[in-house]
């Protein structure tokens, strides 16, 4: 019997999710500070030279580090834009600074910015975003924390006509072969990722 959608995302989330727990804080560290410094170029090539707003996530425990390409992004005078989980597997935003305080999120296992929330039409102000994932296919495909935000925030900025460029943030180890993650109706592919060997375009978006 094959397995069906579902069942195999679920199958790559926890394997990629069991390796993410062996990790060690040195190569936690190390992957932070390189994904901080190929975010921030990539960011960089973007913004052209003047400030600009990216949305990006606070990676926590063993997930891709994000903080230090939070921190690279404000230090070189870009706004950044955190979510904020909502009723309705919807994404509020905050803009971040180093004085800003977390709190547990009630909707899901992550930390969240506090301060003031903005929606989706200001988040289709960025000049790009940093996505969550746990793995991602050379397809574009990609298997997020099995929450549905991140594809309906997407939804919300293509109906708006927002085709802002984006990149899911992942591990080396977590780029898989194309057509290996199956695609979903409410899906939205990704074009590229960022990781710590650096940020990749993927097939069809080079």
């Amino acid at each position: 019997m094959l397995e069906d959608a579902k069942a195999t995302k679920t199958r790559i989330r926890t394997a990629h999710r069991q390796r993410r727990a062996a990790l060690s804080p040195q190569q936690l560290e190390a992957a932070g500070a390189a994904i901080a410094r190929h975010g921030a170029g990539w960011a960089a090539s973007l913004a052209g030279g003047s400030p600009a707003t990216f949305c990006v996530y606070f990676g926590v425990g063993v997930e891709p580090p994000t903080l230090p390409l939070i921190s690279a992004l404000h230090t070189g005078g870009h706004q950044v834009l955190l979510p904020v989980c909502e009723p309705g597997r919807e994404l509020a935003w905050v803009f971040w600074n180093p004085e800003a305080g977390f709190e547990q999120s009630r909707y899901a296992p992550i930390l969240e910015p506090k301060g003031d929330r903005h929606g989706p039409d200001v988040a289709g102000t960025a000049a790009a975003l940093f996505i969550p994932a746990t793995a991602v296919d050379l397809s574009g495909n990609r298997v997020g924390q099995g929450g549905g935000y991140y594809d309906k925030f997407l939804g919300h900025l293509a109906t708006a006509g927002k085709n802002i460029p984006l990149a899911a943030v992942i591990y080396d180890e977590e780029l898989l072969p194309a057509g290996e993650i199956p695609e979903e109706e409410f899906d939205r592919p990704v074009p590229a990722i960022l990781a710590p060997s650096g940020f990749l375009p993927l097939d069809g978006h080079r």
